[in-house]
């Protein structure tokens, strides 16, 4: 007798993390729907496993876009079993040179679209059958201790942490797991500049140790397999070597 199919959606799937854990996912047998702003790219991920894979081009930061997301994979699938909110962007600088647009861009895309995807996998997840479903938020070791001229993208995963715990307290109810994993220096498109060097606490300059991405998306994929009785409230999974631990 065959496995009932499990349904994923992964957020920010047409590149790094989001990449490596949605392809993971299907390897894990999975069939997960891609969401992302970039069609092209998510296709490229979807090309991993296209019979476990469904393109759906999306901003996060969209609330109409968002429900309809969420609509089209209830019609297509009737249920969604697992969340990855992973879309998330950061916006460099002094706190005092910030502009508000760059502010308000990153605090969309990490925190609101965060939010209205969870408000819509919890809309789902409680009333289908059967019920529940897990959540697993991408939090960041910046959702523990900054690194220099982050403020926005520190901001939003302090935050992030607060809507795992409160989603984590209110899922209960309906037997909706959350839980938040915070990762440090994957390798990936966005942490090639860790090799040349990035800013550290002391004003000095340094090159930073990295880990294989696969790392990260072999975690998700345990998160994402616990039975809904068990729960990874948060994780941590990070280069041994990164300057985390005694950062600043």
């Amino acid at each position: 007798m065959s496995s009932p199919q499990r349904i994923a959606l992964v957020t920010g799937a047409g590149s790094g993390i989001g990449r490596a854990s949605a392809q993971a996912l299907m390897d894990a047998g999975w069939t997960v729907i891609l969401a992302g702003r970039r069609a092209a790219e998510l296709e490229t991920t979807a090309a991993h496993a296209p019979d476990q894979a469904h393109v759906v081009p999306t901003d996060v930061t969209d609330e109409a876009g968002v429900e309809a997301l969420f609509a089209a994979i209830e019609a297509r699938h009737g249920r969604l079993d697992l969340l990855f909110n992973n879309a998330g962007t950061g916006a460099g600088g002094r706190l005092e040179d910030l502009t508000l647009e760059a502010w308000k861009r990153v605090v969309d895309i990490n925190l609101t679209g965060a939010f209205l995807c969870a408000r819509a996998a919890f809309r789902i997840m409680k009333d289908q059958d059967p019920r529940g479903g897990r959540i697993i938020n991408n939090g960041s070791i910046s959702a523990h201790a900054p690194r220099p001229f982050s403020v926005a993208y520190t901001a939003t995963k302090h935050a992030i942490t607060g809507l795992t715990r409160s989603a984590s307290l209110e899922g209960r109810a309906y037997d909706i797991a959350c839980g938040q994993i915070d990762i440090g220096n994957a390798a990936t498109e966005m942490t090639l500049r860790m090799s040349q060097g990035v800013p550290q606490a002391d004003g000095s300059m340094a090159a930073e140790p990295v880990m294989d991405v696969q790392a990260v998306a072999d975690a998700v994929v345990y998160m994402a397999g616990l039975p809904l009785s068990a729960n990874v409230q948060f994780m941590t999974v990070m280069a041994t070597k990164m300057p985390f631990i005694g950062r600043g």
